[in-house]
């Protein structure tokens, strides 16, 4: 379906990230997955899932991991800025290290890859970004004021290049899953034993009991999802924020 177009996903290595870059590689895509972590990405790697370390939070590491991907597999038709911190914090406990490091992440880092995407996208004929944010870029998100900001921030830069853009063949929408079976959750669970003194059981049910249906989402919802964005007639889905939530609203 996708006839080898060239997809890069941020965070590639491991949850929804990886998820999506077996999707598109499944479905004819070349997919090149960065993370810093070198050995979690070679271990993703297959023969149409190409490794790249890069640091979203550096613009010189964007820029010349994006350049190099171009040259190695063509312009880049696919950008999915997965990459993210997902840690609350209540305001009174968030100091500007916290705040800026979190933001670096999750909002600078989008900008830097859909930024130096476009440049070989729009040289193209069709181009898809499909923005990785959360249920908390829709509504806050109690306990995590500066999560729900860069992912607010996060909806705010997809919808202005949606209109940007709005009549070239490249679209700009935003996934906003709740809460999805990932090594986050597992790490959210270990910190909430830790601070509450809860069984594993009871902590892992309070993120769980979020998600309206009862469950937490797959992170192959979230690729199939993004595989429906780069199929035959979703050009005229733009600018939008798609809730994976289970009937949250």
């Amino acid at each position: 379906m996708l006839n080898n177009k060239h997809a890069i996903v941020t965070g590639g290595g491991t949850g929804i990230g990886l998820a999506i870059a077996q999707s598109l590689a499944a479905n004819g895509a070349q997919v090149t997955i960065t993370g810093r972590r070198a050995d979690v990405l070679e271990q993703a790697a297959s023969d149409r899932i190409h490794p790249l370390v890069m640091d979203v939070t550096d613009e010189l590491s964007v820029t010349q991991g994006i350049a190099g991907a171009v040259t190695a597999h063509g312009p880049i038709q696919i950008c999915v800025p997965n990459a993210g911190i997902a840690e609350g914090k209540s305001i009174l406990k968030t100091d500007l290290e916290f705040w800026r490091n979190m933001t670096a992440t999750n909002l600078d880092g989008a900008f830097l890859t859909i930024r130096e995407s476009l440049r070989s996208m729009t040289q193209t004929d069709w181009g898809r970004v499909i923005a990785i944010s959360s249920i908390a870029g829709v509504r806050g998100l109690k306990g995590a004021p500066c999560y729900s900001a860069t992912k607010h921030g996060l909806l705010g830069l997809i919808r202005a290049l949606s209109a940007d853009y709005a009549t070239k063949p490249y679209t700009f929408n935003a996934l906003c899953p709740a809460y999805v079976a990932t090594d986050i959750i597992t790490r959210n669970v270990a910190s909430i034993m830790d601070r509450t003194g809860l069984p594993e059981e009871k902590a892992r049910a309070l993120m769980t009991d979020l998600n309206p249906h009862g469950r937490l989402i797959t992170p192959q919802e979230v690729a199939d999802a993004a595989l429906w964005l780069c199929g035959e007639n979703s050009g005229s889905v733009n600018g939008q924020d798609i809730r994976i939530a289970g009937g949250e609203v």
